[in-house]
């Protein structure tokens, strides 16, 4: 697979963002929400299908900026 650079938008950023943020909750029954790693890692599958890449390969192109990543595109149809 071929590595691609993506440029993020504020609002994608700010998504990831939010999602790896601790929420307070109470325990009622034997509810728990998602803890922040299961959050993020949602927030970066959906926007891994969005753009067409895999999650699981993302880097950060730190020169350039937090709203710049690279990763693996994804073959048509693939996930």
């Amino acid at each position: 697979m071929m590595r691609k650079e993506f440029e993020l938008t504020e609002e994608q950023l700010n998504k990831l963002l939010d999602a790896s943020k601790p929420v307070p909750y109470m325990i009622i029954g034997n509810s728990e929400p998602t803890s922040p790693q299961e959050s993020a890692n949602r927030a970066w599958k959906n926007l891994g299908k969005d753009l067409g890449f895999d999650y699981m390969t993302v880097r950060p192109v730190a020169y350039k900026g937090n709203k710049f990543i690279s990763a693996e595109e994804l073959l048509k149809g693939g996930e």
